[in-house]
């Protein structure tokens, strides 16, 4: 009996085995997938593919030992039993030690990379710290928010008030986007907690009957998307009695819309297959509601879906007061807000992040009185801007012919209205008799109301010639304390047929402090002459400010004007070197660097009253690149060292020993003597690692003592994909930050993204985001913080300035030109003027980096005309370092797989590029280095990414090997005595038993 209980328990050891194994296994396979799939920006299955074929010499070697080890325990069966045994031994011996080496080659080699940014983490964010983030969270956006209507001082409601909130939105709002610049929702604030915080009572049932219905929201990603706007129907609406128990409970309705974006794709502007974009950007079907009722070629995504129209119907008929919360980054068509008599008030708040629905609390309350501004122009029809028509999916006929494949197709957009973009379209377009403003936009540029009023002059104006000074006095004439924002605009003179000018543009603004009734602050707002000049691509071919009566204008927002002063220019002030010489900012004076992308394509021209508007705005027809914008076309398949290298150069000092590190060059101009002699230092091996194996990283140099610094997402949360204990605070998406029209409280927000990267163990931050909204249908609105350049300037300066002092390296992205998500990876053709990408596209980095003194900057997916941005020597040489005088590292933006055919890093460092963001580690980007060519082009780019490290907070980073590694080869040479024992013990019994 007892033998069969053994016989019986026998499984029971190795099943146990099994059973903990599998769990482990299971356990790794989560936390593995959750860092490679889970992160901001997935890791892609090619991704995946590319480390598993690194790794697959290692896998080899071990697998081999393995079976060779089973074939040889098999083959001695018939062995004597000690000879058999031995033989087993040893071959598990040999097992073992495979897996080891295999481990050790894979871990301390291979992927070494990866695992450290895995490996090496932070203890989180202090208390205080993280407090202070979500405070300012909350306070940027109080100050954000936007109040669109208010009639009859409708709002703030008293905190007595019985709100019954309306709309699927409501329990699933938007605290940001997606991608990059998402953020962590798990412990933000709700928008119906926010109004709880506030003191109102809220119908829980009216929310549950949402919750209900549907508790996530449609996933909107790159792989995935589905814009469906969640809302049951009136059948589902009465079959609850949903607004019979409403109206018990109170008669004020309060009605959230909400909309969201991401990244990877534009918002439709067609909801239904009409849209031109209707694929993923790894090619899959987009879903534009799973609400056939709302599917519908005459609407897009930002008007109100059949659906929400019948609930809005219902609601406004049903309750007495209404009001809306607009939760948007996108400008949303809002016409409907004045068809009805009970909408008594309207506001608007985009992604508050963790805190901010607090603040929308405090707003309709009243505690806080909004000042917030809008940063985009409102219109009644979106399909009716001029970029409607050149917005999305364009394919070039010949496609097949510049790509050289079938499956990589070549894409392109036009930027056809030139400088014309938002607010500078509708006034000029008004000037001109083109349209009628009022039937045209509703809320202009810079509008929002407050709970108060004020007075606003301009009480004193001195010009030395150079500069202007203004001094605006605000009283606050109204019965509440508030903020306001002074708004300073100027129109120039423009001559018929010349260079183009917009009839109104923002040139500086002011926030007032917070003003009781009746106090009054005076401003001092500066500008130079030369922030009125307009960039003359065709005569000059420089900065001009032209001959002329300029007309300051203080106002509200971009259409309405409280008061005026004249300065006049006598002649032309032309900012060149034959002339007047370079503005006063510049290192060299600016000239033509993008000809070649202005391409074959009609710009809107004011010329004779925007005579050209139809021809210019119309859609592209059947479009072929031209045999001369093939040339410089940028391809892997196209790329020749040969057109870029010296053929007689010679190839630099590597890996001498002169005795410097990185931290000796601290604060040390970038030209200093001192750095020849360091990068001399450097192994061909050492540059071509620190160029291509970026991925969220710089990597460490020995040579020259360099640390191994971390770099992470995103720019409303600093989050890794690789670390989970690297997560920071969640603040308000840009959109909102700029709403305030504050440029302290921006500085303040990349102090305190500064602090926290201290804090988390970041060196490298991937934001913020510098783009502008060209489109109201860009995916990314959320993330980019304008239709303006000069106020995106002035607010993402200011962040880059607050996170540069504590030691960050600012990314600053996407440089330049990412304004739509649609093709992004198929290197998307970019035509547009050479003034407009200085004017508009290029004014906020300008500023990032001349004001922010940012270290760092990330480019672009698309191309500017038919050359990528990251292999752009005009955007990356001669305007970035000759022109404004940057130095640091230039990142690529992620190393996709499918944009693999034309990021190519060996043209790249030839022309600017200093790092490549690859998440598999880098190995084989870098070609040809025994030529001296190459050596050249990665020295100045080590050099480039050097000098950033040696400037930020990396200098106060532990050197040497890290902890993981120290355990690593502990844990090896304890194996490795084990396996010593072991062998000695299995040849002890060997010998003993002969």
């Amino acid at each position: 009996m007892e033998e069969k209980k053994n016989n019986g328990n026998k499984w029971f050891k190795p099943l146990l085995i099994v059973a903990i194994i599998a769990v482990i296994a299971f356990v790794i396979y989560k936390q593995v997938t959750n860092m490679l799939f889970g992160g901001a920006v997935a890791v892609s299955m090619e991704d995946v593919y590319s480390t598993i074929k690194a790794c697959a010499p290692a896998l080899i070697v071990a697998g081999v030992v393995i079976v060779a080890a089973i074939v040889v325990s098999v083959a001695v069966m018939k062995k004597a039993t000690k000879t058999k045994k031995l033989i087993r031994w040893e071959s598990v011996i040999a097992v073992i030690l495979a897996v080891v080496v295999a481990a050790n080659w894979i871990c301390l080699d291979i992927q070494y990379s990866l695992l450290n940014k895995v490996l090496t983490g932070s203890k989180g964010l202090s208390e205080e710290t993280r407090q202070a983030s979500l405070d300012l969270g909350e306070e940027i956006t109080g100050e954000g928010i936007v109040l669109l209507k208010n009639e009859g001082n409708a709002l703030p409601l008293s905190t007595d008030t019985k709100l019954n909130v309306f709309g699927w939105g409501s329990t699933q709002p938007t605290y940001g986007g997606t991608g990059s610049g998402s953020v962590n929702e798990e412990s933000a604030v709700s928008l119906l907690d926010g109004l709880k915080n506030a003191g109102f009572e809220l119908n829980d049932e009216l929310s549950k009957f949402y919750t209900d219905y549907r508790a996530d929201r449609p996933v909107v990603g790159m792989g995935e998307v589905d814009w469906t706007v969640p809302q049951p129907t009136m059948a589902e609406y009465d079959e609850k009695n949903i607004f019979e128990n409403a109206e018990e409970f109170s008669d004020t309705a309060l009605v959230v819309l909400t909309r969201s974006g991401g990244e990877g794709m534009d918002l439709p502007d067609k909801y239904s297959t009409d849209c031109n974009y209707n694929k993923t950007q790894q090619g899959g079907d987009v879903i534009y509601s799973t609400n056939e009722d709302d599917i519908d070629t005459n609407k897009n995504y930002l008007e109100l879906t059949n659906r929400e129209q019948e609930m809005v119907d219902r609601v406004t008929s049903e309750f007495k007061n209404v009001y809306v919360v607009v939760n948007s980054a996108n400008p949303m068509e809002l016409g409907w807000l004045d068809d009805y008599e009970n909408i008594k008030a309207a506001v608007w708040c985009g992604g508050a992040g963790e805190t901010g629905f607090n603040a929308l609390g405090k707003v309709l309350s009243g505690e806080i009185n909004p000042s917030g501004r809008l940063v985009d122009t409102y219109v009644y029809d979106l399909s009716a801007t001029p970029t409607s028509n050149n917005y999305g999916n364009f394919t070039y006929a010949n496609s097949e012919e510049i790509t050289g494949s079938e499956e990589n197709v070549a894409k392109f957009v036009n930027y056809v209205e030139g400088i014309y973009v938002g607010y500078k379209f509708y006034e000029t377009a008004a000037v001109e008799g083109l349209i009628d403003y009022d039937s045209t936009v509703q809320y202009p540029f810079g509008y929002g109301l407050s709970y108060t009023t004020f007075d606003e002059s301009i009480t004193d104006i001195e010009d030395d010639g150079t500069n202007i000074t203004l001094e605006v006095t605000v009283t606050n004439t109204g019965d509440v304390a508030g903020k306001d924002v002074a708004e300073v605009y100027y129109t120039p003179p423009y001559y018929n047929g010349g260079i183009e000018k917009a009839s109104r543009n923002l040139v500086e603004f002011a926030k007032t402090d917070i003003l009781e009734q009746g106090e009054s602050q005076t401003l001092e707002i500066s500008f130079a002459y030369e922030d009125m000049a307009s960039y003359d691509d065709q005569v000059n071919k420089s900065y001009v400010l032209e001959h002329g009566d300029y007309e300051i204008t203080l106002n509200t927002d971009a259409h309405t004007v409280v008061d005026s002063k004249t300065v006049t220019v006598e002649k032309d002030i032309i900012y060149n070197d034959e002339n007047d010489g370079k503005r006063s900012t510049d290192k060299v004076a600016a000239t033509n660097q993008f000809d070649d992308a202005r391409g074959e394509v009609t710009y809107l021209s004011r010329e004779n009253g925007l005579a050209n508007y139809e021809e210019a705005t119309a859609a592209p027809g059947n479009v072929e690149m031209t045999e001369e914008e093939m040339q410089v076309y940028i391809a892997k398949n196209t790329f020749d060292a040969a057109d870029y290298d010296d053929p007689d150069a010679e190839m630099p000092t590597t890996g001498a020993d002169n005795g410097l590190t990185i931290q000796d060059m601290k604060g040390l101009d970038y030209d200093d003597e001192k750095w020849d002699k360091l990068l001399d230092q450097l192994t061909v091996d050492e540059m071509s690692t620190l160029v291509a194996d970026g991925g969220f990283h710089m990597v460490g140099i020995d040579s020259v003592n360099s640390p191994e610094t971390t770099d992470c997402d995103g720019p409303a949360a600093i989050s890794s994909n690789f670390n989970s204990s690297i997560k920071g605070s969640a603040f308000p998406s840009a959109v909102v930050i700029a709403s305030t029209w504050n440029k302290e409280l921006a500085k303040e927000r990349g102090t305190q993204m500064g602090k926290e990267c201290n804090e988390l163990g970041v060196t490298g931050w991937y934001g913020p985001a510098m783009n502008i909204h060209r489109s109201a249908f860009s995916g990314r609105n959320f993330e980019y913080y304008s239709e303006d350049g000069t106020l995106s300037g002035f607010m993402g300066g200011n962040e880059v300035a607050g996170a540069t002092e504590q030691g960050i390296m600012t990314y600053v992205k996407h440089f330049a030109m990412n304004d739509q998500e649609t093709n992004r990876t198929n290197g998307l053709c970019t035509w547009a003027t050479e003034q407009s990408i200085r004017e508009i596209y290029l004014k906020g980095f300008e500023r990032a980096f001349k004001d922010g003194k940012s270290l760092a900057v990330m480019s672009s997916f698309n191309s500017i005309g038919a050359r990528w941005a990251g292999s752009n020597s005009s955007l990356l040489q001669s305007v970035l370092r000759e022109e404004w005088g940057f130095h640091g590292a230039v990142d690529t933006d992620a190393m996709d797989p499918l944009a693999d055919f034309y990021m190519d890093l060996n043209s790249g460092i030839r022309t600017g590029l200093t790092h490549g963001l690859s998440m598999t580690g880098g190995d084989g980007l870098i070609e040809n280095t025994d030529q001296a060519g190459t050596v050249i082009a990665l020295r100045e780019a080590a050099h480039e990414n050097l000098y950033a490290v040696a400037n930020s907070n990396a200098m106060d980073k532990e050197t040497g090997t890290p902890d993981w590694v120290k355990i690593f080869i502990g844990a090896d040479v304890a194996v490795l005595l084990l396996l010593a024992i072991g062998e000695y013990l299995v040849i002890r019994n060997y010998r003993k038993e002969n």
